[in-house]
């Protein structure tokens, strides 16, 4: 280690000393007085983990002060002494030689396999899973629990993988987990060959009792429960990243978790009744391009032609967007009429904008009108429409044949349509 680094860490290490004679050991490792040699382990993995000052969201001095209380509290000699006498009774024992001070990277070395130094910490694969939600989840946001399968750190053996906890050096390889080999080529002409160890795999280790729940292997197979925040407005294919939620293994940290958020293909139950359909606000209705939702208005003719009608579109959280037109306002087919503010909210960089003169807080909701015709027309119907038709066509009529270089098919002295 440089001297420069080794300076800071000694400065950083008396500090936390200074800092931990106030503050309860117990307390930082988030444990009380009750506390056995299996929850120290899993308090000072849980939060060296989360303070290492490798990662991006650590606290180096978290870390020293974590690994301090753990490996005062780990000793049999100096718990007790902690307990008996507090803070002053281990400045005393460590003054009279009583304790060695320890690099806490060589602590976090010894319990994860990994280190710190031009490697950095020693890291599994990330992995990756997909969660489907619908779209009312990204526009209103919610907290959406999952489970999945992982590997983790046998609880029987603490992941020793030894049934008395007794791990031994390797008589094969002493320890270094790799042999070297000779073999001969030629008389006289020998090729030295780097292998791993095959009595202890490359551990350097060996076990004589293996733990019954992981047969030696330090891990097992098991699920876990967690809580995906979706933000309002997450773009679909966000990525989630839990932190050191991958694979585990005592030999090395965990790797990351990304969860991938997609949204769930909507889906219609046939079984439902006309009006849960007509009420639904799960997103079977709406389509969602980048910030902004599309939905699609049926009008009869009547309301497309005359106009006079409202609607009230129950929104993805139950809110309810107006619809309407006039008397006389007439709406063409596949018109679209866009809605401001009424599209998802805006989000960038894992928060969302707040509203301002420059930056809108949710995207449009463009509405497209489709008009549907009828079947057919009673007799008596088709009579009235007709001749009112026939009035209005010879006074308003438009000759759609004009401009389209077609010739008509039949000789018309009267225009075609309004």
């Amino acid at each position: 280690m440089h001297l420069p680094l080794l300076l800071t860490l000694l400065t950083l290490l008396t500090l936390t000393l200074a800092a931990t004679t106030t503050t309860d050991l117990y307390k930082i490792l988030q444990l009380d007085k009750s506390a056995n040699d299996r929850d120290l382990k899993r308090a000072y993995r849980t939060l060296s983990k989360k303070y290492h000052p490798d990662k991006s969201s650590g606290d180096e001095t978290k870390f020293l002060e974590v690994a301090e209380a753990y490996e005062t509290l780990s000793d049999p000699t100096t718990r007790k002494i902690y307990d008996q006498y507090g803070h002053d009774g281990l400045a005393n024992h460590k003054r009279t030689g009583g304790a060695q001070q320890h690099n806490p990277f060589d602590l976090f070395s010894q319990f994860f396999g990994g280190g710190r130094g031009q490697q950095g910490v020693r890291r599994g694969h990330d992995m990756e899973v997909k969660l489907s939600i619908p779209l009312r989840d990204f526009y209103t946001g919610r907290e959406v629990p999952f489970s999945l399968e992982k590997q983790q750190i046998c609880d029987t053996c603490e992941g020793s993988g030894s049934a008395d906890g007794h791990v031994e050096t390797c008589s094969r390889c002493n320890g270094r987990g790799m042999i070297i080999q000779k073999h001969m080529l030629a008389p006289g002409m020998f090729q030295q060959v780097q292998s791993h160890c095959d009595v202890c795999g490359g551990q350097g280790k060996t076990i004589k009792k293996p733990c019954k729940t992981c047969g030696g292997a330090k891990v097992v197979r098991g699920r876990i429960d967690l809580v995906a925040d979706v933000e309002p407005g997450m773009p679909r294919g966000h990525r989630i990243v839990f932190e050191n939620e991958a694979d585990e293994h005592p030999d090395y940290v965990a790797g990351n978790l990304n969860v991938v958020v997609d949204e769930l293909a909507a889906k219609i139950d046939t079984s439902e009744s006309d009006e849960a359909r007509r009420s639904r606000n799960d997103g079977a209705f709406f389509r969602r391009k980048g910030p902004d939702l599309y939905w699609k208005e049926v009008l009869s003719l009547r309301e497309a032609w005359m106009g006079g009608w409202t609607r009230n579109l129950t929104h993805l959280d139950g809110h309810v967007v107006p619809l309407s037109r006039g008397r006389g306002e007439v709406v063409q087919p596949g018109q679209v009429e866009s809605v401001a503010g009424e599209g998802i909210p805006s989000w960038q960089e894992g928060h969302v904008h707040e509203h301002d003169e420059h930056h809108e807080s949710h995207g449009k909701l463009h509405v497209e009108y489709v008009v549907v015709l009828p079947d057919q027309m009673e007799s008596g119907m088709e009579k009235e429409f007709w001749s009112l038709w026939e009035k209005w066509r010879k006074k308003n009529g438009v000759d759609l044949l004009k401009d389209s270089g077609r010739p008509a098919a039949v000789v018309q002295d009267v225009k075609d349509e309004l």
